[in-house]
């Protein structure tokens, strides 16, 4: 039996919203073009009119948790004021949502690289980057830094490396770290 019976409407974001919330219990290898269409209550050959195979709904699962992933991260900043605060905000906002929606974390980071090299998020970490960089930091390496930190951390609390603990996220990704800051080591 159906989850919900889709009627008319927009069976597309339908789809989608049924990838979604079987991404957000079980692993990618979980969905199916058939049973999204169980989920959604049509017949499987209407799923193939809005993706032709299996791989192309994946693609379009990853472009909407890119989206919301991007979205987490700008009300993050938004909430933190902006500003050299905001953008340590987005680092926090990434692991966050890396660790509450695993699966389809793992499936935006398996988006074609120029696709998500083109994204707003990519572009609002160069910018920032750009903006909080050390004196005399090459902005590439420095926003390829923030990322591997925050993408690091995420994937280590994915794989159980490290119990996840928002305390340690915040003090991992502050201010001093990201601008290689050395705090004073008292003298022993």
């Amino acid at each position: 039996m159906p989850i919900k019976t889709y009627h008319h409407g927009d069976l597309r974001t339908a789809l989608l919203d049924a990838g979604l919330k079987i991404l957000s219990a079980d692993p990618v290898e979980q969905i199916s073009l058939r049973e999204i269409a169980r989920r959604v209550g049509v017949s499987a050959p209407a799923v193939y009119h809005h993706f032709p195979d299996k791989a192309s709904l994946l693609a379009a699962l990853a472009r909407v948790g890119l989206t919301q992933l991007e979205e987490a991260a700008a009300a993050a900043s938004d909430a933190a004021g902006g500003g050299q605060q905001g953008f340590f905000a987005t680092g926090r906002a990434y692991v966050e949502f890396a660790v509450a929606n695993p699966a389809l974390f793992r499936l935006v980071m398996t988006l074609d690289p120029s696709l998500s090299q083109q994204s707003k998020g990519s572009a609002d970490l160069m910018v920032n980057a750009a903006r909080f960089a050390p004196e005399g930091a090459d902005v590439q390496t420095y926003s390829l830094q923030c990322w591997s930190l925050v993408h690091g951390l995420a994937m280590l609390f994915l794989d159980g490396q490290v119990p996840f603990d928002r305390n340690l996220v915040a003090s991992i990704v502050n201010v001093q770290s990201l601008l290689g800051v050395r705090e004073a080591v008292p003298p022993t």
